[in-house]
């Protein structure tokens, strides 16, 4: 069974203020894209838990997920070495806290922007997938799902 297909799960975190959305600049090996702040699911923690994380990490703001927004899947080849990759994403929209000013933030991020819709599609050629603005057009859309939805079983917690 070593041959068994595992999708790469993600957590992607939608956030608005005043209209614009918080974006991260990050290098890639497709070069600087844009994305929400986003990342994968560690071991020992709940989806909810690891968006909150990748939001820090990758923005220095706190951030609390309060709905489950979607889960989208996509397929990406690198051009690089052929590896064929499927994501499998969970988009949560929540509470933006406080900012950590001086946090330094993930290896490979650039820089955080605060962007418009309108901005967000006139660059869609530079985002890191088809999936930013999908999740971000769906937000806009109300879908909601309530946290509670989401389950994570107590036996997730016990990585040793």
């Amino acid at each position: 069974m070593s041959n068994r297909w595992r999708p790469s799960v993600t957590v992607a975190a939608i956030i608005e203020r005043d209209g614009r959305f918080l974006i991260i600049e990050e290098e890639t090996s497709g070069g600087l894209r844009l994305n929400t702040p986003a990342g994968h699911l560690d071991p020992g923690e709940s989806l909810p838990q690891a968006c909150a994380r990748e939001a820090l990490e990758e923005t220095a703001w706190h951030f609390k997920p309060t709905a489950l927004v979607g889960v989208y899947m996509a397929r990406f080849v690198k051009q690089a070495d052929g590896e064929d990759i499927t994501y499998l994403r969970f988009a949560f929209c929540g509470e933006l806290g406080e900012q950590e000013p001086g946090r330094p933030l993930d290896e490979g991020i650039v820089r955080t922007l605060w962007m418009t819709l309108d901005e967000l599609r006139a660059s869609a050629d530079r985002h890191r997938s088809p999936m930013v603005l999908r999740c971000i057009d769906d937000y806009l859309a109300g879908i909601r799902l309530p946290l509670d939805s989401v389950h994570t079983d107590p036996s997730v917690y016990n990585v040793s």
